[in-house]
């Protein structure tokens, strides 16, 4: 599952059969995202969940069928991962144009870079030709499995992105995207309610206001509370100051292995960015269908 094939993937690969592929996927983004700034980190979060099940191959994007089970009803994806309806309007802009030639995953994948710059983040050159899934995962289990949790400790962490190619490096500087975007009430009460030692005691005072002990499940904060719609090095500030607001946000930096990542980044925007966009491009590299493998699907959400 951790194979990747780069050498199969082009950031050229469209040039000849839809030259204005690109063109169309950016202008997309750029509309959904200043409709709506919270979309940028959706857009990125959907990336990572599709290439962290199966590999980068659209699955996350098939709706339940017969011989389906979707992914979108992983307790890690349910209610929580959105943009489908963004991506579904490309495909269609993309069909118009280009009938049967651009595949889903690959539309995922430029979205999310796309969706980076357009909050001020880091750009790079995605590699293309991937190919969409006619499955997705084989039981939600298998999805719960191979996403990271709220609440996990730093060795699972490293582990789950190093059974993917990853490093502990990589883990920390894709974890950075929590500079943007916004987490649900539910995934960090036990942070604010009963951990005492690893919070700054303003910062767990101010996340109760707007999530109460009982009650309130579904109500956002921002992962970052200073610059929440800034694609910036903020949130390695904040971890430092004990004011992540996930556990497993602020795990990176509690005296462990990526101490030290977590304060460079935290001193080095420009590193930060960098590293944050070479690891996207080796997270795009994950287990793609190629050549002759999968489909190129005509709704992103239903096979052929």
């Amino acid at each position: 599952m951790s194979m990747q094939c780069e050498s199969h993937l082009s950031s050229t690969f469209y040039r000849k059969s839809c030259p204005n592929a690109l063109d169309t996927i950016r202008k997309g983004i750029r509309t959904a995202v200043s409709r709506e700034r919270r979309m940028a980190a959706s857009l990125i979060r959907l990336h990572f969940h599709d290439c962290f099940v199966k590999g980068c191959d659209a699955s996350i994007l098939l709706d339940d069928a017969p011989s389906i089970i979707s992914e979108k009803n992983a307790i890690n994806n349910f209610n929580s991962i959105r943009g489908y309806e963004v991506i579904d309007n490309v495909k269609s802009q993309l069909e118009k144009i280009c009938p049967g030639v651009v595949s889903c995953a690959d539309i995922v994948s430029v979205a999310a870079r796309d969706a980076s710059v357009a909050v001020g983040g880091p750009t790079w050159k995605v590699r293309l030709g991937r190919r969409d899934s006619s499955t997705a995962s084989l039981t939600i289990p298998e999805v719960e499995s191979n996403l990271p949790s709220f609440r996990a400790s730093l060795d699972s962490l490293i582990s789950l992105f190093d059974s993917k190619g990853l490093s502990a490096r990589d883990m920390v500087a894709l974890s950075g995207s929590h500079t943007i975007g916004q987490a649900s009430c539910v995934t960090f009460r036990d942070r604010i309610y009963n951990n005492q030692s690893e919070i700054d005691a303003d910062f767990a005072k101010t996340r109760r206001r707007r999530c109460p002990v009982d009650g309130g499940d579904g109500n956002l904060a921002p992962l970052d509370l200073v610059t929440p719609n800034s694609f910036d090095n903020n949130y390695f500030k904040i971890l430092k100051q004990k004011k992540g607001l996930l556990e497993s946000d602020q795990i990176l930096f509690s005296g462990g292995s990526t101490d030290d990542i977590v304060d460079k980044y935290s001193k080095s925007p420009s590193r930060f960015k960098s590293d944050f966009a070479a690891a996207m491009v080796r997270m795009g590299n994950i287990s793609p269908l190629t050549g002759s493998q999968g489909q190129i699907r005509k709704v992103c959400s239903v096979v052929n």
